[in-house]
């Protein structure tokens, strides 16, 4: 099976292409240093035979805190600990890369210190209920510099490389969409200057981890909300990133707000004819870029996921909340396991409430 050959994203030899997808962990400390139960949640996956583990989101900037307990790479202090995670997933044969983010007008004033979230401009959020601050042309360069060194203290720490988050709604995704960036300067007016910051970002990257180091980002294929962004739009994006030299984009689509209605995301994923539901989407980027491309969403069955790899629909797939039901799932599947147990309730997402990020069916059965 395709599934299960090698592949290779520049120095990143995978064991097959199966990737962990990032998904938010809550088990960092409350000042975001390494813990010992994070640590073990991620060698947990990597003995689980994902050929990639891509981290949950880490912030990159103290104004982009999204969540509590995250894990933090904003500054030296944190790499020693983030050495002893990466230490640990090698040991256990695993490959990992952390995700850098920044969760702009996405932010509760709570987990800011009290502080007014910060966004491209000001347009109210009506999920987290803030109206974010615009951010100013110092501020911006701030946050740009604070990726590059992000991306340094990463490759010190030992990550394989890094992704950028530039889906879902946060602070990149916020820049490139027009419905979130209405300025009328150097970062918007344009679909060209919506991409500047972007294109800054990994420029200050590159910077500080050079040209040999991996460096790949979520992206949104579509917004999935008025005035927001649209496939021929990403695959602008997508073709602008190819030929500054990003090295793998895995497709994504939706911000916080976007209502269910209007996205294929799917609660119940009963069938196999209701997975993989951003599946269109990558079979456009496949088209268009001679770049890897990595499915997330709603896959659960390995012969869906066989099939979009044969098809060449995908080059990798990207699993988020079944690993977090089963982490050994891509053992399970070279075992001939043909599906995977979470039943889609998204009752693992409600992280405020959870103590860290589980599947609550699993703990019901107990």
């Amino acid at each position: 099976m395709k599934l299960f050959t090698p592949f290779e994203i520049k120095t990143i030899k995978m064991q097959n292409r199966i990737v962990r997808s990032a998904t938010f962990e809550k088990m960092a400390d409350e000042d975001g240093f390494v813990t010992e139960e994070l640590i073990n949640f991620y060698v947990t996956l990597a003995r689980g035979g994902a050929g990639l583990i891509i981290t949950g989101n880490a912030l990159v900037h103290v104004s982009g805190r999204s969540a509590p307990k995250m894990i933090c790479i904003h500054n030296d202090f944190y790499v020693e600990g983030l050495k002893k995670l990466t230490n640990a997933v090698h040991k256990a044969g695993g490959k990992i890369v952390i995700q850098l983010s920044h969760g702009g007008r996405q932010c509760a004033s709570i987990f800011l210190g009290g502080s007014q979230p910060v966004a491209p401009s000001s347009i109210y959020e009506p999920v987290y209920k803030v109206m974010p601050r615009e951010l100013k042309q110092e501020e911006i360069w701030e946050i740009i510099e604070s990726f590059g060194s992000a991306a340094r203290r990463a490759k010190e720490a030992g990550f394989d490389g890094v992704q950028l988050h530039g889906a879902h709604g946060y602070l990149i995704n916020q820049f490139l969409s027009p419905y979130t960036n209405r300025r009328n300067d150097y970062w918007g007016g344009d679909e060209e200057r919506r991409f500047h910051f972007l294109e800054e970002v990994y420029e200050s990257i590159r910077y500080n981890v050079g040209f040999d180091y991996p460096v790949m980002i979520k992206l949104n294929a579509c917004d999935f909300i008025e005035g927001g962004l649209k496939l021929e739009d990403s695959l602008k994006i997508a073709k602008r990133l190819k030929n500054l030299g990003i090295d793998a984009i895995e497709v994504s689509g939706g911000i916080v707000e976007s209502k269910p209605e209007e996205r294929p995301v799917r609660i119940k994923i009963d069938s196999p004819e209701k997975e993989a539901y951003f599946r269109e989407f990558s079979k456009e980027f496949k088209k268009n870029l001679k770049i890897p491309v990595m499915l997330v969403g709603g896959i659960r069955s390995r012969s869906v996921a066989e099939e979009i790899l044969q098809k060449n629909e995908a080059d990798l797939i990207s699993l988020s909340r079944p690993l977090i039901r089963e982490p050994d799932l891509p053992l399970k599947w070279m075992k001939d396991k043909e599906r995977s147990d979470c039943i889609s309730c998204n009752g693992c997402m409600r992280f405020i409430k959870l103590p860290h990020v589980k599947c609550i069916q699993l703990e019901k059965k107990r």
